[in-house]
């Protein structure tokens, strides 16, 4: 069961981050797909305020991984730069992944053979024209996120 969501603004697509983040739990991985301006980065920022992440919250485009502390611990990577998962291998992905807090990947399909096949994958789509819509498109891997998911639609559905 995939979830789509639409947003009308930066605002409304961290609204949605924060309360995706309402529902995380330790241990969850969560991989970010989109073109450069989608939305990822202002996802991941709604997601950081929903888990009480009050700091500034970037894209670690050169320094690959940012640590947050709050509700859970955010460990938000950047793979864009990486030459391909080889690369992941030097960067101790698998304690970040299979470590206590939530694990974000922008750019996941450049090292798709690394990441767990139980995952949340988080599509971003912008419209030409229309540069503050987003489509936002969440397809759970496993049993885990499909109960996440089921959990999200229904605080969607609830108006929260």
């Amino acid at each position: 069961m995939a979830l789509v969501w639409r947003t009308r603004s930066a605002g409304e697509t961290e609204e949605f981050g924060r309360l995706l983040a309402s529902v995380l739990l330790p241990g969850d991985v969560l991989c970010l797909h989109g073109d450069l301006g989608a939305g990822k980065t202002v996802l991941a920022r709604g997601i950081a305020r929903g888990l009480g992440i009050t700091g500034p919250v970037t894209s670690p485009t050169f320094t690959l991984i940012n640590e947050y502390s709050g509700r859970l611990p955010l460990y938000h990577m950047d793979v864009y730069r990486l030459d391909g998962p080889g690369d992941m291998a030097d960067l101790g992905y698998e304690e970040y992944f299979y470590g206590a807090g939530v694990t974000l990947v922008e750019w996941a399909g450049r090292v798709e053979e690394v990441l767990p096949s139980e995952r949340l994958d988080i599509y971003l789509k912008g419209f030409p024209g229309e540069p503050e819509l987003r489509e936002i498109l969440l397809t759970p891997r496993g049993k885990r996120y499909e109960e996440l998911v089921e959990e999200l639609s229904a605080l969607v559905r609830a108006g929260y």
